[in-house]
């Protein structure tokens, strides 16, 4: 097992919320402590969620809710921008990298052999 600090998919989590961290500090008042905090502590969630895949035996179901978060988070970005809380810049960033989060979870999932080949 490796160290999940080692993952790309932990990697680019982190880098992730660090990004959404910036995007969230110009978010205003009446939704920082709203959906920005939201935001943050889905990513947050998510860097847990990761570590406790990596140590499972069985990993299917743990990275299945991993997918399940990263569509969640990709909801509430996507809703933020809409409503014209996020800029541009940043929602375009964030929406490719967690699209690159989906698809290295999906491998993940695939390549523990107990995987659907189909994207979620």
């Amino acid at each position: 097992m490796a160290q999940y600090q080692h993952l790309p998919i932990y990697k680019k989590t982190y880098d992730v919320l660090l990004r959404t961290m910036i995007a969230t500090k110009h978010f205003p008042r009446e939704y920082k402590y709203t959906l920005g905090q939201k935001l943050k502590d889905e990513l947050i969630e998510l860097v847990v969620m990761i570590y406790r895949a990596n140590s499972a035996a069985d990993k299917k179901q743990h990275i299945q809710e991993i997918l399940e978060r990263i569509q969640s988070i990709q909801l509430i970005m996507r809703l933020s921008h809409d409503m014209k809380i996020m800029q541009r810049t940043h929602y375009a960033a964030l929406s490719e990298m967690t699209d690159n989060l989906s698809r290295q979870a999906q491998g993940w999932l695939t390549s523990s052999g107990k995987g659907k080949t189909e994207r979620v």
